[in-house]
Protein backbone atom coordinates (compact mmCIF):
# COMPACT_ATOMS: atom_id res chain seq x y z
CA UNK A 1 0.00 0.00 0.00
CA UNK A 2 0.87 3.84 -0.09
CA UNK A 3 2.69 5.48 -3.50
CA UNK A 4 5.41 4.83 -4.92
CA UNK A 5 8.30 6.81 -5.59
CA UNK A 6 7.22 7.09 -9.47
CA UNK A 7 3.62 7.79 -8.97
CA UNK A 8 2.92 11.34 -10.49
CA UNK A 9 1.22 12.26 -7.17
CA UNK A 10 3.99 11.47 -5.22
CA UNK A 11 5.56 14.45 -5.75
CA UNK A 12 2.49 16.34 -4.80
CA UNK A 13 2.33 15.07 -1.27
CA UNK A 14 2.79 18.34 1.06
CA UNK A 15 5.44 17.16 4.08
CA UNK A 16 3.15 16.10 7.47
CA UNK A 17 5.43 19.39 8.79
CA UNK A 18 4.05 21.59 6.62
CA UNK A 19 2.38 24.36 8.80
CA UNK A 20 3.46 23.29 11.98
CA UNK A 21 5.56 24.51 14.74
CA UNK A 22 8.20 22.04 15.09
CA UNK A 23 11.31 21.83 17.81
CA UNK A 24 11.23 22.47 21.30
CA UNK A 25 8.33 24.01 23.23
CA UNK A 26 9.01 27.25 25.05
CA UNK A 27 8.90 27.54 28.64
CA UNK A 28 6.87 29.72 30.83
CA UNK A 29 8.12 33.07 31.87
CA UNK A 30 7.24 33.97 35.91
CA UNK A 31 4.34 36.33 34.99
CA UNK A 32 2.96 33.96 32.55
CA UNK A 33 2.41 31.40 35.66
CA UNK A 34 1.11 33.32 38.02
CA UNK A 35 -1.39 34.68 34.80
CA UNK A 36 -2.39 30.64 34.23
CA UNK A 37 -2.81 29.85 38.32
CA UNK A 38 -5.44 33.70 37.80
CA UNK A 39 -7.17 32.18 35.01
CA UNK A 40 -7.69 28.73 36.64
CA UNK A 41 -8.31 30.18 40.29
CA UNK A 42 -11.09 32.70 38.16
CA UNK A 43 -12.66 29.65 36.79
CA UNK A 44 -12.89 27.89 39.81
CA UNK A 45 -11.12 24.77 38.23
CA UNK A 46 -9.12 23.18 41.47
CA UNK A 47 -7.94 19.97 39.70
CA UNK A 48 -6.48 21.99 36.92
CA UNK A 49 -4.77 24.37 39.12
CA UNK A 50 -3.25 21.46 41.77
CA UNK A 51 -1.77 19.69 38.00
CA UNK A 52 -0.33 23.05 36.71
CA UNK A 53 1.46 23.76 39.95
CA UNK A 54 2.34 20.25 40.61
CA UNK A 55 3.89 20.27 37.25
CA UNK A 56 5.99 23.06 37.42
CA UNK A 57 7.05 22.03 40.89
CA UNK A 58 8.31 18.68 39.82
CA UNK A 59 9.78 19.00 36.28
CA UNK A 60 8.76 15.70 35.27
CA UNK A 61 7.65 14.53 32.07
CA UNK A 62 3.88 14.33 30.82
CA UNK A 63 3.88 10.49 31.48
CA UNK A 64 5.26 10.81 34.90
CA UNK A 65 2.83 13.44 36.06
CA UNK A 66 -0.48 11.59 35.15
CA UNK A 67 1.12 8.22 36.73
CA UNK A 68 1.67 10.08 40.26
CA UNK A 69 -0.18 8.35 43.21
CA UNK A 70 -1.35 10.28 45.85
CA UNK A 71 1.11 7.54 48.57
CA UNK A 72 3.96 9.46 46.62
CA UNK A 73 2.92 12.87 47.79
CA UNK A 74 1.24 12.48 50.90
CA UNK A 75 2.52 11.40 54.41
CA UNK A 76 1.12 11.56 57.50
CA UNK A 77 -2.29 13.46 56.23
CA UNK A 78 -0.09 16.01 54.74
CA UNK A 79 1.70 16.95 51.37
CA UNK A 80 5.48 15.91 51.70
CA UNK A 81 7.71 18.57 51.34
CA UNK A 82 10.11 16.42 48.55
CA UNK A 83 9.39 13.31 46.68
CA UNK A 84 10.95 10.48 45.11
CA UNK A 85 9.46 8.79 41.37
CA UNK A 86 10.90 6.68 39.37
CA UNK A 87 11.17 8.39 35.65
CA UNK A 88 9.45 5.86 33.26
CA UNK A 89 11.87 7.05 30.61
CA UNK A 90 14.75 6.04 32.13
CA UNK A 91 14.05 4.02 35.03
CA UNK A 92 16.19 6.16 37.09
CA UNK A 93 14.66 7.76 40.16
CA UNK A 94 14.90 11.45 40.58
CA UNK A 95 14.10 13.51 43.73
CA UNK A 96 11.80 16.95 43.45
CA UNK A 97 10.56 19.21 45.84
CA UNK A 98 6.84 20.70 46.71
CA UNK A 99 6.51 24.40 47.59
CA UNK A 100 3.86 26.28 49.55
CA UNK A 101 1.57 27.11 47.01
CA UNK A 102 1.79 24.06 45.10
CA UNK A 103 0.93 22.14 48.74
CA UNK A 104 -1.69 23.84 49.62
CA UNK A 105 -3.36 23.06 46.44
CA UNK A 106 -2.87 19.78 45.80
CA UNK A 107 -4.13 19.09 49.94
CA UNK A 108 -7.70 21.10 48.75
CA UNK A 109 -7.62 19.09 45.74
CA UNK A 110 -6.99 15.50 47.25
CA UNK A 111 -9.46 16.32 49.99
CA UNK A 112 -12.24 17.03 47.21
CA UNK A 113 -10.96 13.81 45.52
CA UNK A 114 -10.85 11.44 48.02
CA UNK A 115 -8.87 7.96 47.76
CA UNK A 116 -6.54 6.02 48.76
CA UNK A 117 -2.72 6.09 49.14
CA UNK A 118 -3.12 3.50 46.02
CA UNK A 119 -4.83 5.69 43.38
CA UNK A 120 -3.91 8.16 40.79
CA UNK A 121 -4.01 11.69 42.41
CA UNK A 122 -5.56 12.90 38.83
CA UNK A 123 -7.46 9.96 37.54
CA UNK A 124 -9.01 9.56 34.47
CA UNK A 125 -12.84 10.63 33.59
CA UNK A 126 -13.64 8.19 31.87
CA UNK A 127 -12.69 5.16 34.33
CA UNK A 128 -12.22 6.55 37.88
CA UNK A 129 -9.44 3.51 39.27
CA UNK A 130 -7.13 4.94 36.46
CA UNK A 131 -5.10 8.12 35.67
CA UNK A 132 -5.64 10.87 33.34
CA UNK A 133 -3.90 10.42 29.83
CA UNK A 134 -1.46 11.92 28.13
CA UNK A 135 -3.34 13.59 25.86
CA UNK A 136 -5.89 15.07 28.01
CA UNK A 137 -3.27 16.67 29.84
CA UNK A 138 -1.83 17.71 27.09
CA UNK A 139 -5.32 19.50 26.01
CA UNK A 140 -5.73 21.02 29.13
CA UNK A 141 -2.49 22.70 28.45
CA UNK A 142 -3.97 24.09 25.69
CA UNK A 143 -6.52 25.49 27.03
CA UNK A 144 -4.48 26.80 30.19
CA UNK A 145 -2.33 28.96 27.48
CA UNK A 146 -4.97 30.03 25.27
CA UNK A 147 -6.47 31.05 28.34
CA UNK A 148 -4.12 33.66 28.65
CA UNK A 149 -3.81 34.76 25.51
CA UNK A 150 -0.69 32.56 24.27
CA UNK A 151 -0.17 30.75 21.34
CA UNK A 152 -0.94 26.97 21.61
CA UNK A 153 1.28 25.46 18.91
CA UNK A 154 4.09 27.37 21.08
CA UNK A 155 3.49 25.48 23.99
CA UNK A 156 2.93 21.93 25.61
CA UNK A 157 3.32 19.50 28.43
CA UNK A 158 7.29 20.02 28.34
CA UNK A 159 7.04 23.64 28.67
CA UNK A 160 5.90 23.21 32.31
CA UNK A 161 8.51 20.67 33.12
CA UNK A 162 11.40 22.91 31.38
CA UNK A 163 9.42 26.33 33.30
CA UNK A 164 11.56 26.43 36.91
CA UNK A 165 14.36 24.55 35.25
CA UNK A 166 14.85 27.60 32.97
CA UNK A 167 14.06 29.51 35.77
CA UNK A 168 16.85 28.51 38.11
CA UNK A 169 19.46 28.26 35.30
CA UNK A 170 18.71 32.19 34.27
CA UNK A 171 19.18 33.13 38.45
CA UNK A 172 22.16 30.57 38.79
CA UNK A 173 23.77 29.62 35.81
CA UNK A 174 24.45 26.12 37.57
CA UNK A 175 23.97 23.56 34.94
CA UNK A 176 24.83 20.72 37.16
CA UNK A 177 21.93 21.67 39.84
CA UNK A 178 19.24 21.97 36.82
CA UNK A 179 20.86 18.57 35.73
CA UNK A 180 19.97 16.41 38.85
CA UNK A 181 16.46 18.50 38.92
CA UNK A 182 15.09 16.96 35.62
CA UNK A 183 16.99 13.82 36.35
CA UNK A 184 18.88 13.85 33.20
CA UNK A 185 22.11 10.99 33.23
CA UNK A 186 24.40 13.26 31.07
CA UNK A 187 24.71 17.54 31.36
CA UNK A 188 24.91 17.44 27.54
CA UNK A 189 21.38 16.60 27.60
CA UNK A 190 20.83 19.38 29.73
CA UNK A 191 22.41 21.82 27.69
CA UNK A 192 20.43 20.81 24.75
CA UNK A 193 17.49 20.62 26.62
CA UNK A 194 17.61 24.04 27.76
CA UNK A 195 18.97 25.97 24.84
CA UNK A 196 22.31 26.90 26.11
CA UNK A 197 24.05 28.47 23.38
CA UNK A 198 27.13 30.80 23.56
CA UNK A 199 25.53 33.93 24.03
CA UNK A 200 24.07 32.51 27.73
CA UNK A 201 27.71 31.80 28.21
CA UNK A 202 28.75 34.95 27.50
CA UNK A 203 25.86 36.61 29.78
CA UNK A 204 26.94 34.83 32.50
CA UNK A 205 30.43 35.86 32.35
CA UNK A 206 29.65 39.26 31.85
CA UNK A 207 27.74 39.51 35.32
CA UNK A 208 30.19 37.75 36.67
CA UNK A 209 33.21 40.21 38.43
CA UNK A 210 36.21 39.89 40.09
Amino acid sequence: MGLSSFDPAFHELRPWNEGRVVGAKRALKPQQVWAIRFWLDQHRRLRDRALFDFAIDSKLRGCDVVKIRIGDIVAGGRIRDRAVVVQQKTKRPVQFELVEPARKTLLAWLERRGGTLNDFVFPSRNDYMGHMSTRQYARLVREWVTGIGLQAQDYGTHSLRRTKASIIYKATGNLRAVQILLGHSKIESTVRYLGVDVEDALELSERTEI
